[in-house]
């Protein structure tokens, strides 16, 4: 592979002008296709197979007045009692009549008929039913329903137009931007040069438009959810800056041990550029990995994802050797740009001399930078460092068995946002239950079936406990199927709701003449929960043997793999358990801009372990590659540990600080479940760098010692040789340079 690369980076090199018109070209035509192609994005969360979903699914087929997406308008009175004056009722019926007549709404049901007004007589709902489901819903139909009651408002009423309708797709802000400020200020730290860090930045930009121009093309043949194009966005930006600072780092170095511009860049390709490779692999194989939990919206946003990372690999190691190219030895920071270690002035050409591939003497090594200096104190006090790092990982992880799962509600949105609102209003009248309402589908062979059916099941909900009210039964045209609203007494995300979908499915079960399901946007957010927490350790299984197949593979080890291995497993841990405090049990909530603390997203922690597994396997490649490299060319153990941390600490801090910075971007949007993902995300590469590959991982590796790189020779002969270190291209290097006679 490393021989491969560098042949792929000099050659990028010498042809720059024709690989950036290329992906320029790309670029362009990609944004054509976005523009002309891209198709809505779906906001709810389907899951074939399940009981709710099957009761959709025959909803549409047999009752589709009722299919469709449903709103609910909370009306309050200026006082109580005035709902019941002639004056009151006027206005809640200008109300329904204006509702109906609402583009895409089938109809609106007057509260009045169906006893939707509060006891005190201040509060009503009205039902309005639309025609499609909320995904095809219209933003111009969608507006017209969040401004009905305008003349009722001018009156001093309050009418907020809520239900699943209002949901939309999270908006892209000004405030990520930040993020993106932060990783160029810490590239120009970094690197020391405008040119080396503004040249990164565009790299990754570019990469992030083909990948993200790319995915909205498609939107129009395959349905995206809403949070897919956001993930993607994430991915894109955070790991097309980070593999275009290691090749750059990489090609900076070897232009100060003397190398010529093309030679560097082939060899920053080959060496480093084999790490992008592999670790973009990890990345996207986790994500890719999504699809054999077979969750569809789960599958799509991994694809998704894993689409842009596999663009920012290609990028890399493509488009940012012919940009290095163009910046010659500009990217070294003015100081160092007229010195060779050879004694003469290296200009921005390149040559394809003979010489070019000679090793060249490299400069005297600095070995009181940071990471040297730490690496040392790791490995000296390696004991307590890796027990205090297991108590603190550990004392993180505590509130992580407290974690409760949920689909994004209304009671969670943003303060102020019309869902928020209209939920708030009718929590405030009727109770939390009126906000998670359930629907029960009683669907026999013939009329008579379901009508002698629908009694039994009335019957059955009414006795359940924890069930406010059970509404009367709609019945389809043909009268084979009916629809059961049910009221619970608690909140949709409430546990005592949770318990009270399994209570009515085990009632019902029961009944023999016609079938039974219970569906609605609360049934639908625990079937999903459910299923996604059932394919959690399965996942979770799935990713930590492949990360020590990997990791076997690459560093020709047993020790190294499970150990990082469990490495992984301590981030995770840690990561759930801090975003459970913050976002569940709102521990520092206002430092994140958390209106309501409450369950965490359904996908996220399947998610986090698939995109935190990528990542921590790309630190721990970058690190301990080196270790291993140091290791095989004859230095002790400890001393490779002590070599590998000096010279990859910089720059996997960087990448980090960069990862954290993109991630933490997305923290200030107002979406809840955009704001959670970039901050656990954020939360998980800060302590897979910092705190397991940047300390534990030396101190384990230094109590090893030589057993670390120990492998059965049987399985070290079936294993095929990777050779990310670029061993054989350093022989290869070697055997091309002239005997000096």
């Amino acid at each position: 592979m490393a021989t491969l690369l560098y042949r792929l980076g000099r050659g990028a090199l010498r042809r720059r002008r024709l690989v950036v018109a290329l992906w320029l070209v790309v670029l362009v035509v990609a944004g054509l296709a976005a523009a002309t192609l891209r198709g809505p994005t779906a906001s709810n969360f389907t899951m074939p197979g399940t009981e709710s979903q099957r009761a959709l699914d025959l909803l549409a087929e047999q009752f589709p007045a009722a299919s469709g997406a449903t709103g609910t308008i909370t009306v309050k009175a200026p006082a109580d009692g005035r709902l019941a004056t002639p004056e009151g009722q006027t206005v809640v019926r200008e109300l329904v009549q204006q509702a109906s007549t609402l583009p895409g709404v089938v109809g609106a049901v007057d509260p009045f008929q169906v006893g939707a007004v509060t006891p005190n007589g201040r509060y009503a709902l009205v039902q309005v039913q639309f025609a499609t489901g909320g995904d095809e819903v219209t933003d111009e139909q969608r507006t017209a329903y969040e401004q009905v009651g305008a003349a009722a408002k001018a009156q001093g009423w309050q009418v907020a137009p809520g239900g699943e309708v209002l949901g939309g797709e999270p908006e892209i802000g000004s405030t990520e931007a930040l993020g993106v400020l932060v990783a160029a200020i810490v590239l120009i730290i970094t690197f020391g040069s405008l040119v080396a860090a503004g040249m990164t930045m565009l790299n990754a930009l570019i990469g992030v438009g083909v990948g993200m121009a790319g995915l909205f093309a498609l939107s129009g043949a395959i349905q995206l959810t809403s949070t897919a194009p956001i993930l993607a966005l994430m991915l894109g930006l955070a790991v097309g800056i980070d593999y275009s600072l290691f090749i750059t780092s990489r090609h900076r170095q070897n232009l100060l041990d003397g190398l010529s511009p093309e030679e560097a860049v082939g060899r920053a390709v080959g060496t480093a550029g084999s790490a992008v490779v592999f670790a973009g692999a990890t990345v996207v194989i986790a994500l890719a990995g999504l699809a054999v939990v077979n969750i569809p919206f789960l599958t799509v946003m991994g694809l998704a994802a894993a689409g842009t990372v596999t663009v920012a690999v290609l990028v890399a190691i493509t488009l940012q050797p012919a940009l290095l190219g163009f910046a010659g030895r500009r990217v070294l920071p003015r100081r160092l740009r007229t010195v060779a270690t050879d004694g003469t002035t290296a200009t921005d050409g390149t040559s394809d001399t003979e010489s070019d591939v000679t090793d060249r003497p490299a400069a005297v090594e600095d070995r009181s930078a940071f990471g040297f200096r730490w690496a040392r104190m790791v490995t000296r006090f390696r004991v307590p460092v890796i027990l205090v790092g297991l108590l603190g990982l550990g004392l993180l992880a505590l509130p992580t068995p407290d974690m409760r799962l949920a689909l994004p509600g209304a009671a969670t949105a943003a303060v102020g946002s019309p869902a928020r609102v209209a939920n708030d209003l009718t929590v405030e009248g009727f109770g939390p239950g009126f906000t998670g309402r359930l629907a029960v589908v009683v669907a026999g062979d013939t009329p008579e079936a379901t009508s002698g059916a629908v009694p039994q099941v009335t019957a059955l909900l009414q006795r359940t406990e924890n069930v406010l009210a059970v509404a009367p039964p709609q019945l389809s045209p043909d009268g084979r199927t009916a629809l059961l609203g049910v009221v619970p007494k608690t909140g949709p995300t409430d546990e005592a709701t949770e318990t009270l979908v399994h209570d009515i499915r085990d009632s019902v079960s029961g009944i023999r003449d016609a079938d039974v399901l219970l569906t609605g946007v609360t049934a639908i957010g625990i079937d999903v929960s459910e299923k996604l927490s059932d394919a959690l350790p399965v996942y979770l299984l799935l990713v930590v043997g492949l990360s020590v197949l990997l990791l076997m593979l690459v560093f020709r080890s047993l020790l190294v793999p499970v150990k990082a291995a469990l490495g992984f497993l301590l981030t995770v841990a840690a990561t759930f358990g801090i975003t459970v405090a913050v976002f569940q049990q709102g521990h520092l909530a206002d430092l994140v801009g958390l209106d309501t603390p409450g369950p965490l997203i359904s996908f996220l922690p399947i998610l986090l372990i698939g995109i935190l597994f990528g990542l921590a396997m790309d630190y721990e490649v970058f690190l301990v590659s080196r270790m291993r490299e140091d290791f095989v060319h004859g230095e002790s153990a400890r001393q490779a540990t002590i070599s590998g941390m000096g010279h990859g600490a910089r720059v996997v801090t960087a990448a980090a600080l960069i990862m954290i910075s993109v991630f933490g971007g997305f923290v200030f949007l107002e979406d809840p479940v955009i704001k959670s993902m970039g901050f656990a995300l954020a939360i998980g590469v800060a302590i897979d760098a910092f705190v397991v590959r940047m300390t534990i991982v030396p101190a384990v590796m230094s109590l090893l010692g030589d057993r670390a790189w120990w492998l059965p020779r049987w399985l070290n002969r079936a294993l095929p040789n990777v050779d990310i270190e670029g061993e054989g291209l350093r022989t290869q290097l070697k055997e091309r340079t002239p005997t000096p006679v």
